[in-house]
């Protein structure tokens, strides 16, 4: 399957090494339950096999490429390349996305040729569903087809008001028998769908539509190729629900803002509920929209159970999308403002600065003037069915100035090779080829302030920004591809940045000592290794088919209690005028005597932003198992004087693969 192989004597020198994972364990952990893969011989790979398949992957695809357009491949030099490639990810000096991580060097890519496996996420418009009857499906199709695949899709209300919805009357004798894959869950969006929105470009009456689920297996059974357990038909047969109860509600009428979004959101809650990936959903709408703008005010929609089409039922999928505004310098934002500061949301898109701006310390290149909105983290510029594939360094692990530089030749590297796939959507193949975006970040920058002053930290983003710029214009040469639209960007992290124990992009912790609690299933057999080794472990109450495991952790960067909303709006600026070219993903956590000053800081700053939301920080917020809880320096201590390093040997269990960032939704 993998036409390139590393020398087996240089992975004999790492067999015996053990990986610096980060956070007492957690590290470890969080790779075993994701990206750990189950071998041929019924046990899991270690690290230095994951490497492996990653590494050979990535020159499998430069060497197909190579070698099909006849441009000349040199083994001796991949080889040399290769080895240096897996020795910077084995020490995690840079880390590839979790999706490849988990896909990357598979049959799933290799050989079925799902290219978007090996992307974060996505972009989809619905400005052109009055089109026609294809292009009033296809947002819909893509948003299931891609978050089915692990990616995280981002989408517009821009076809509002473009289409007549028609209620199928005619009858229907027949079934459609859902196939038991994927493919068969889109195709059954598709067929709901068009029976509405046909009666608009054809004028003929629809035949209502009739589904068999008896194929779809039933709940339990594992899913194999991308992991996880079905089930079963129910996520599907809700999803079919309420979107015949969305559109049969606005009969003879536009589809409205609400309905887009709803639709959208119980696509995603579908995608959760039937444990095939968890996806991420942002929701971009007009910044002076009523209807947008109360989507999530679920009491003002228990109160009007009428207002077009919204339930008062939206808490139990509106979950699903962070909703943001696409705005631009001139745009009045005290209402939004007002209302982020209740609920955080919206987030704010500065649409004028993404499309005029590379960095924003470099003049104005309009390089993206095609561009309609983001990913769900905000920070990737992205066009209509357009993907992006986020790379992250770290500069705080790097051994000095010049190692780091050397160590993004290989992440640009790694991005740049993705851009050279193919996936099953023609849309995205013409725009990924033409614009080769790729997202090369830098986690744990609060790490590296530890350390070093502002300053160098300007001069490493700067001139590592240029070095990125020198290698691809050699290695677009090499691979006789454009150069890529833009190639570095900022993004939040998750389980990612938890591998190498630093800081999620350019956050700030939350605490100084505090317990991260993660969930695995009641049959893993991870369980009984943490559970030897010490961790606290208990019951999901929540989830009886999951246990707690709670982790010990001490971050020395200063955290959230310790900085302003100031100085986190001023890092991400700075960050976006010297080294994002996309964006910068940014959520401001503010105290509640803060938030009288998120009007004026936002007033000062938007000019250097392109993308940024605001979390309120509930400073006596507690509830049982919490994700973040923090502790003293005393309980810390007696935790880790019961914890021993854990066994994590033949454990013979298959992953779920990365749920896109690292929670149902993420922050930006």
């Amino acid at each position: 399957m993998l036409q390139f192989k590393l020398d087996e004597l240089f992975i004999d020198t790492y067999k015996n090494v053990d990986p610096k994972f980060g956070f007492n364990g957690l590290g470890m952990m969080t790779y075993l339950r994701t990206y750990s893969r189950l071998k041929d011989d019924g046990t899991n790979e270690f690290w230095y096999e994951t490497v492996r398949r990653v590494v050979e992957g990535t020159y499998t695809i430069q060497k197909e490429h190579i070698v099909h357009n006849e441009l000349g491949w040199n083994e001796h030099k991949a080889q040399r390349s290769a080895q240096e490639m897996y020795q910077r990810i084995f020490e995690m000096k840079f880390l590839p996305p979790g999706r490849m991580l988990w896909a990357m060097g598979t049959k799933l890519v290799h050989d079925k040729k799902m290219g978007q496996a090996l992307f974060n996420c996505a972009f989809v418009s619905t400005e052109h569903i009055g089109n026609s009857l294809i292009e009033a499906i296809k947002p819909f199709t893509f948003m299931m087809d891609m978050s089915m695949m692990g990616v995280g899709v981002g989408f517009d209300v821009k076809g509002a008001e473009a289409i007549i919805i028609n209620k199928p009357t005619k009858i229907n004798n027949g079934s459609f028998i859902i196939p038991d894959s994927r493919e068969g869950w889109v195709a059954s969006l598709s067929l709901l769908l068009e029976s509405y929105f046909q009666f608009h470009f054809t004028h003929q009456e629809a035949a209502k539509v009739n589904f068999d689920y008896s194929l779809i297996r039933a709940a339990g059974l594992p899913i194999k190729g991308f992991g996880g357990i079905s089930s079963g038909p129910a996520p599907l047969k809700s999803m079919h629900q309420h979107i015949i109860r969305f559109l049969d509600s606005i009969e003879n009428k536009p589809i409205n803002i609400t309905t887009i979004v709803d639709i959208m959101n119980v696509i995603g809650q579908c995608i959760v509920a039937g444990n095939v990936r968890r996806t991420a959903q942002i929701a971009l709408g007009p910044p002076a929209n009523k209807e947008y703008n109360i989507l999530k005010d679920y009491q003002w929609n228990a109160e009007k159970k009428d207002y077009e089409g919204a339930m008062a039922h939206r808490a139990s999928y509106g979950w699903t999308s962070n909703n943001s505004i696409l705005v631009n310098m001139s745009s009045e934002l005290d209402e939004a403002i007002k209302q982020s500061i209740r609920n955080g949301e919206p987030g704010f898109i500065f649409m004028d600065n993404v499309k005029a701006y590379s960095r924003m310390c470099d003049l104005p290149d309009y390089k993206d003037k095609e561009a309609q909105g983001t990913n769900p983290c905000g920070e990737q510029t992205l066009e209509s069915y357009e993907l992006c594939c986020l790379v992250e360094t770290f500069p705080s692990k790097a051994e000095s100035f010049e190692d780091f530089l050397r160590t993004l030749k290989f992440a640009y590297l790694l991005g740049k090779t993705a851009t050279l796939v193919n996936t099953t959507w023609q849309e995205t193949n013409r725009v990924q080829k033409r614009n080769r975006r790729i997202g090369t970040s830098v986690s744990g920058i609060t790490n590296f302030l530890e350390s070093h002053n502002l300053e160098t930290l300007r001069v490493w983003l700067d001139k590592g920004y240029h070095e990125i710029q020198k290698w691809d214009t050699i290695y677009s040469s090499w691979f006789c591809v454009p150069r890529s639209i833009k190639t570095t960007s900022v993004k939040p992290s998750g389980t990612v940045s938890l591998l190498a124990g630093v800081n999620p992009g350019c956050h700030f912790p939350e605490f100084e000592y505090y317990i991260r609690r993660i969930r695995i299933a009641n049959e893993s057999v991870l369980l009984n290794a943490v559970k030897a080794a010490g961790f606290p472990v208990e019951q999901d109450i929540v989830d009886i088919g999951s246990w707690v495991v709670s982790f010990p952790i001490h971050n020395t960067s200063r955290n959230l209690s310790q900085v302003s909303v100031w100085e986190q709006i001023a890092l991400s600026a700075f960050l976006q005028k010297y080294w994002s070219d996309n964006q910068v993903s940014s959520t401001v956590t503010f105290k509640p005597h803060e938030a009288q000053e998120i009007k004026i800081a936002l007033d000062y700053f938007k000019y250097d932003l392109k993308s940024i939301s605001f979390l309120p920080k509930l400073e006596n917020l507690a509830y049982a198992q919490m994700p973040y809880e923090a502790i003293t320096k005393e309980q810390y201590l007696q935790m880790m004087e019961n914890i021993s390093e854990p066994q994590w040997t033949k454990l013979g269990e298959d992953v779920l693969g990365e749920r896109f960032c690292q929670n149902d939704k993420c922050l930006m």
